[in-house]
């Protein structure tokens, strides 16, 4: 069915799931997901920021569930407490960078655990106990360093969304009976508040915004329409893909 006046694009009366919607991109994809009609159910380890996403949100109908999905135990409870899903981001994730000979076992399995066991371990016990509604559409946030390029102390966090990306595949392949969609986005270098807390020099990132295409980083605006498209019925007949936002970066 379509959403309101009859556009494909609408999220009208779905509910969706965003994970890691307490910042970042997480953040704007629970935003404008809401702005497109859509009832969010946003989950995050960070009550404070959480809230501060929540009362962002527009429109009504909304669910805020505090849950660190390192822990196993939030993992079940947060199952058990969805229902009737028409789709489901996973947009939390971390971040370490170190050079390989400096990486620790404790490190790499954090990241790992994180970025690629939590939600696979979330989205099977959705699709296991029925959360999904036929035609759901379940969304990874990957990155350009998963699969299409290498940055220099990146291993860990790359091997993650390396990993996102063969998952969501095979998934894809998986649930297609089922009539549930899979995609992943693979996001470049997004600006999501790096020029204004000071954390690296704002000539840096500007020369180093020149190395892109279209001379600038992307904004999380522009991956949360990447997955309003995903989520939406205009997308009924993609699934298996990794969609690419990175400014022309990877063409380099």
């Amino acid at each position: 069915m379509l959403g309101k006046n009859n556009n494909p694009f609408s999220l009208d009366r779905k509910t969706i799931l965003v994970t890691g919607a307490s910042s970042g991109i997480g953040r704007s994809i629970a935003i404008e997901c809401s702005r497109s009609g859509a009832n969010l159910i946003i989950t995050g380890r960070n009550e404070e920021r959480l809230n501060e996403t929540f009362h962002s949100l527009e429109g009504s109908n909304h669910r805020q569930i505090m849950a660190d999905l390192q822990q196993t135990k939030d993992i079940l409870n947060l199952a058990k407490e969805l229902s009737d899903l028409d789709g489901l981001v996973h947009a939390a994730g971390i971040v370490k960078t170190l050079p390989f000979s400096f990486i620790s076992r404790d490190d790499f399995a954090s990241i790992l655990e994180t970025n690629l066991v939590a939600p696979a371990m979330l989205s099977q016990l959705l699709v296991k106990n029925k959360k999904l509604n036929k035609d759901a559409s379940i969304v990874f946030i990957s990155s350009i360093s998963g699969t299409h390029c290498a940055i220099p102390g990146n291993s860990m966090y790359s091997a993650s969304k390396g990993g996102i990306d063969g998952l969501m595949k095979n998934m894809a392949l998986d649930l297609a009976p089922k009539k549930i969609r899979v995609n992943s986005i693979a996001p470049g270098m997004i600006d999501t508040g790096l020029l204004k807390d000071g954390t690296i020099d704002r000539e840096q990132l500007e020369e180093d915004m020149k190395r892109y295409p279209l001379k600038r980083y992307g904004t999380p605006e522009e991956v949360a329409w990447a997955a309003i498209y995903l989520l939406s019925d205009a997308s009924k007949w993609v699934t298996g893909t990794n969609l690419l936002i990175d400014g022309g970066y990877t063409l380099l």
